[in-house]
């Protein structure tokens, strides 16, 4: 304690001294700014010179491509990513992700909120207390780190990227990127306490990865992961709305209308969700969301004997499945044709307690959309309309504006 506080008495005398001589004149560095930012002589010379030119320059960025074994966690079987596929995804965070806060939120904005580190790994990462396939995640507000990298497609002019590659892109990179990025927001200024009171008590950091798609959207949640604490609802939240699909999205609403009904007013509201959200093609009969069915799943406790039932659709039948300890049964109640006949005339408007699940999620929405604009002057939707314009014209951007580097 002695050395610390000697140490801090001396330091506190420099700065005070130092402070005293305001008309001091600055000479050169006193260190050597001869050195090049980037070694010519490298292997990978030409690509460093775009990061340094594209990142480091503009927002103080750092692209680590390279495998850092310090930078990663160690209880992790991890690969390095490859250089061809490194060199895409920067592309795609300059052009999905920093351009686009740029064109709303200005030049200065990610210069001064943005990650100082974003770190690439090949391959996957399973957690070894969970078992559960993390995707990515960040320190301290400082760096990212995205994950399978090497599973990414590479574009060809005969290979073009497809809206399921982009799909995918957003499931293992971007999805991260958002919802990393928007603890760096809510870090900086809190959201609103309100949030947390929607659904207090349903959150269960220990086994949230135990609940299926339809319990997590039956309660109110968006993911499942956002069950886990109500900070992770808050960032799942706002990244869902930025990168989930229009299916994706349409699947959400229709299990949390499945069980236990909307309240009086919902529907109209989830019927502005969808228009805000500029999902395409709500009446048109080859999408899935006009072409499900409803079960009713009914399982029995081999412990207990007890037995519950539930309202299932079927294209989240396997993921309830292999939720379950035990053997469900599924019968088919109703198919559908029609979103709007689901909504319209079989989800039942109900004022009770139970009647959750939707209704929280627009709650949710409303307080996360209002807190983006407020305190950051960004509009949430017109952050996912320009994601998912950008992401339509992938490939003329590929084409016209990427170069793949060959190692020297």
């Amino acid at each position: 304690m002695k050395k610390i506080l000697y140490t801090l008495s001396i330091a506190a005398l420099v700065i005070s001294f130092c402070s005293c001589r305001g008309k001091d004149e600055f000479t050169d560095s006193i260190f050597d700014t001869s050195v090049e930012a980037v070694d010519q002589n490298s292997t990978t010379a030409p690509f460093d010179q775009w990061l340094y030119d594209n990142f480091v320059v503009p927002y103080n960025l750092e692209i680590q491509y390279k495998f850092n074994l310090l930078a990663s966690k160690l209880e992790y079987q991890l690969t390095p990513a490859a250089y061809d596929k490194s060199q895409m995804l920067a592309y795609f965070i300059k052009y999905l992700f920093y351009d686009v806060y740029t064109k709303y939120a200005g030049e200065d904005f990610m210069k001064k909120y943005g990650p100082r580190i974003i770190h690439f790994i090949g391959s996957s990462a399973y957690s070894p207390t969970t078992g559960t396939e993390e995707l990515g995640y960040a320190s301290a507000g400082v760096k990212i780190t995205l994950i399978k990298v090497n599973e990414m497609k590479m574009w060809t002019p005969t290979t073009p990227y497809t809206p399921a590659d982009m799909d995918d892109l957003n499931e293992h990179q971007f999805h991260t990127m958002h919802h990393e990025f928007s603890h760096i927001l809510h870090q900086t200024k809190t959201y609103p306490i309100t949030f947390g009171q929607i659904t207090p008590n349903d959150y269960d950091g220990r086994d949230w990865q135990k609940r299926d798609s339809v319990k997590s959207h039956s309660l109110g949640f968006v993911t499942q992961y956002g069950s886990s604490a109500i900070y992770e609802d808050f960032v799942e939240t706002l990244s869902c709305t930025i990168t989930d699909t229009d299916c994706r999205w349409m699947h959400t609403i229709i299990d949390a209308c499945a069980n236990g009904g909307v309240k009086d007013g919902d529907k109209e509201l989830i019927y502005t969700l969808i228009d805000s959200l500029d999902i395409q093609g709500l009446d048109d009969p080859s999408k899935p969301w006009n072409n499900f069915t409803i079960k009713k799943e009914t399982v029995v406790s081999s412990e207990t004997g007890e037995q519950t039932e539930r309202f299932v659709p079927d294209f989240h039948e396997r993921d309830a499945k292999s939720h379950s300890e035990d053997t469900p049964i599924y019968e088919n109640v109703q198919s559908f044709t029609s979103f709007r006949d689901y909504l319209d005339n079989w989800v039942k408007a109900d004022n009770n307690a139970a009647t959750s699940g939707m209704n929280a999620i627009l709650k949710k929405l409303e307080i996360a959309t209002k807190w983006y604009t407020e305190q950051w002057g960004l509009h949430l939707y017109e952050i996912r309309k320009e994601v998912k314009a950008r992401q339509s014209k992938i490939n003329d951007y590929v084409r016209d504006e990427v170069k793949i580097y060959e190692l020297k």
